[in-house]
């Protein structure tokens, strides 16, 4: 589907591997220049000569305070303009609350919160100027708890409210902010994920992901360009009258309101 967005300018952050490269790679199939920001700068290049786009990569750390703003400032000296802002950078730790440390909570606001609302600041002048949009890649986890997810879901949960704040912000100012709750999707971190399940249960990678799938209800894992699209949409003037929406897009495993 053409989206419209040819020759407009988005910076996709975390765009090394996983959902970010498929967002990145579906933008790119819409014709947009893009700003490719991890922290793995090999990934970052082989990305840049093989997706199609005019891309700009900058290899930044978005954990340091005065690289989000780094990162804007270069965008805007490459390209003169901002149309999106995707934030995706971040994982965060799993495991018992008990055995989870300061600076492992730390480390997940940092990246995953402090990072896009940094990138945020720093682009919303730009983005008012275009009418763009903020899309924030947040999480299931921020909507049904888990016990062993608690760093990652109080994250999840804080960017779905900075989403619907920002949103507010967004309505008199002319910039479009929306969220996106990735279910299971098949990224190297759930490959990791599965190897462990299956390692501490004594069975096999496959049976782990077929136990993994029942457990949450679902018929299936999600891929990267699944997310993707959904950016496209929420980037576009076919989903211009999203603000501050929550998407989840899990196969149905949230069933809550």
């Amino acid at each position: 589907m053409d989206f419209q967005l040819q020759g407009k300018v988005a910076i996709v952050t975390g765009a090394s591997r996983g959902i970010g490269r498929g967002i990145a790679e579906v933008l790119a199939g819409e014709g947009m220049h893009l700003v490719l920001v991890a922290r793995s700068g090999d990934l970052l290049e082989e990305l840049a000569r093989t997706c199609g786009a005019v891309c700009l990569v900058q290899v930044a750390d978005l954990r340091d305070a005065a690289a989000p703003a780094a990162v804007i400032a270069a965008a805007m000296a490459r390209f003169g303009r901002l149309d999106l802002l995707v934030n995706n950078a971040g994982a965060t730790q799993r495991g018992d609350f008990l055995e989870l440390d300061d600076s492992q909570w730390s480390d997940g606001f940092a990246l995953k919160f402090f990072g896009a609302m940094r990138c945020c600041r720093a682009a919303w002048p730009h983005l008012r100027e275009t009418r763009g949009s903020i899309i924030n890649i947040a999480g299931v986890g921020g909507r049904v708890a888990s016990a062993e997810f608690t760093i990652g879901g109080s994250v999840n949960s804080a960017l779905a409210n900075f989403t619907k704040a920002l949103a507010d912000r967004g309505v008199k100012e002319g910039v479009r902010v929306n969220a996106i709750n990735p279910g299971a999707i098949t990224t190297e971190r759930l490959e990791r994920r599965l190897k462990i399940i299956a390692a501490e249960q004594g069975i096999a990678p496959a049976a782990a992901e077929h136990h993994m799938v029942e457990s949450l209800g679902i018929a299936r894992f999600g891929t990267p360009q699944e997310i993707a699209r959904v950016v496209a949409f929420l980037a576009s003037e076919a989903g211009s009258y999203c603000q501050g929406s929550v998407i989840d897009v899990d196969g149905g495993e949230t069933r809550a309101i």
